[in-house]
């Protein structure tokens, strides 16, 4: 069992909570997570980048002249990538480098990265997070009276649309709701900030779907 601590947004504790490491797989998958990373990289590449061939490149098919006896080197045709203007060697197409994993496995993959969070200290609980409006300064303030002064990743139970404003124009901060979390955002921050609701959504999850 994990002991969390549940702080209110002016960084006073007001709750503890108790958390079964076998609610997010009792351990730490590593070979799955390193799996579930490459995929996100993997899917942020676009894929666009592309150059002409010498069968795309404007020019006659004919070599330029004899092999032998001009004096000069022999060459091929105007298209060649030796030439100017010719086409490049070994040209790049546009391709897909996305990769998938089965829903069950991108599962696993981000509960063992919240574990891994947990285990090192690295996530903290809020019991609340609303805003009646965006407002930049008045987040920051939250994060400063919880003491996270680095990268951090804020996971609310839905999407939060003045949560969202607020946060959006702090460096090094991001927020996703459950539903979106995924291993490659876990890892990428140094810290998370759970709002109570968001967390029990997720070690309740297994339960869920027992059901």
């Amino acid at each position: 069992m994990i002991d969390l601590v549940v702080y209110n947004p002016d960084g006073q504790e007001v709750d503890k909570l108790k958390v079964d490491e076998s609610a997010l797989g009792g351990a730490v998958r590593y070979r799955l997570l390193k799996q579930a990373i490459v995929m996100y990289h993997a899917n942020k590449r676009v894929g666009t980048a592309a150059t002409k061939g010498r069968s795309m490149v404007q020019g006659a098919g004919k070599k330029l002249f004899r092999q032998k006896g001009t004096g000069n080197a022999r060459v091929g045709n105007i298209r060649t990538g030796k030439r100017v203007g010719g086409g490049v060697t070994f040209a790049k197409s546009a391709r897909e480098f996305g990769k998938k994993m089965p829903k069950k496995q991108r599962r696993l993959a981000r509960n063992s990265a919240i574990l891994a969070k947990l285990r090192s200290n690295s996530v903290v609980v809020v019991d609340g997070l609303t805003f009646e409006k965006p407002k930049t300064k008045g987040f920051a303030g939250v994060l400063n009276n919880l003491k996270i002064d680095r990268s951090c990743l804020v996971t609310t139970r839905q999407y939060d649309e003045n949560l969202y404003k607020s946060a959006r124009n702090l460096p090094r901060v991001a927020v996703l709701a459950v539903e979106q979390l995924n291993a490659g955002d876990i890892c990428k921050y140094s810290k998370m900030l759970f709002t109570k609701d968001a967390l029990l959504s997720v070690l309740d999850e297994k339960k869920a779907n027992a059901n």
